[in-house]
């Protein structure tokens, strides 16, 4: 029982992918973020070297993946308990992970993962993963539309993805690259009223016939109107319409909001995920 890191792409996804796409609903994040690497370069997400890991078990089969794409936290997909444990102490041997100081990791692997660190930890932030259970429109429904964004809607998406990174405190916003592929395959909506953008949502490229719903922004001065649920609600359809059978978003633990607005158009939680951090 191993594990394996490297920097190259065409490694990782030569030996990880078969095992990461078995449970594409809990490697959502694996998927998407190679998915990305795989279009756009190695730099799609950052300046930072990618980098990325996965775990032979007993019986020669990989079994699971993390990888890291700097600035961001090293990310865990769905690992068993041995492979968690015995990361802890890749951290202090391998040379590919002397930067990582913080994870984006399942809940329940918390307990596991904090002691073999070796390091002082806390948990930094608490994720909920829902998927779309059953789509329900918004009562009372927005005024308003929802259409597909298009190219001369980039400065406004521009604006308006740092304005959401600002606020969430993510370490990057998506570039025009980024903006431009979402827009390639319908992947952005724009919510108006009276012809006047208010809010926005996206979704990815399904993956494993799985897609996941980021990022939904209102600007202040237009909350408290429904805009985001309406917006969010035909988001899902247009992601089922490109091919997805599971729809899934992560909402943040600490906005309530957020989480009652969800629930209400038809999502339900699959599991909680956290960042867990040195203290």
């Amino acid at each position: 029982m191993t594990w394996t890191f490297s920097t190259d792409l065409a490694a990782y996804l030569a030996a990880a992918r078969p095992a990461v796409a078995a449970q594409p609903v809990v490697n959502t994040l694996l998927l998407t973020i190679a998915d990305a690497l795989e279009r756009r370069g190695p730099h799609a997400h950052g300046p930072g070297e990618p980098v990325f890991g996965w775990w032979t078990g007993a019986d020669g089969a990989v079994a699971g993946a993390v990888l890291r794409t700097p600035p961001f936290p090293l990310v865990l997909g769905a690992l068993p308990g041995e492979a968690v444990r015995a990361l802890g102490g890749a951290l202090a041997a391998e040379p590919l992970l002397a930067g990582v100081d913080a994870f984006n990791v399942r809940a329940r692997d918390v307990p596991v993962l904090a002691p073999a660190w070796g390091a002082p930890s806390r948990v930094a932030e608490q994720s909920r993963l829902y998927r779309l259970a059953a789509p329900t429109a918004p009562d009372p429904f927005p005024r308003g539309r929802a259409r597909p964004a298009a190219e001369g809607d980039l400065p406004l998406l521009r604006e308006w993805n740092e304005a959401f990174a600002r606020e969430t405190g993510q370490p990057g916003a998506a570039s025009e690259a980024a903006l431009r592929d979402r827009i390639s395959y319908g992947g952005i909506l724009l919510w108006e009223d009276g012809g006047t953008p208010v809010s926005t949502a996206g979704f990815s490229r399904p993956i494993g016939s799985v897609s996941r719903v980021y990022p939904v922004y209102t600007p202040p001065g237009a909350r408290g109107r429904g805009y985001a649920a309406g917006v969010t609600h035909a988001v899902g359809a247009a992601a089922y319409a490109a091919g997805a059978a599971e729809v899934l978003l992560f909402t943040d633990l600490d906005n309530p909001t957020s989480n009652g607005v969800y629930r209400r158009i038809g999502y339900v939680p699959v599991e909680d995920r956290v960042q867990l951090v040195r203290a």
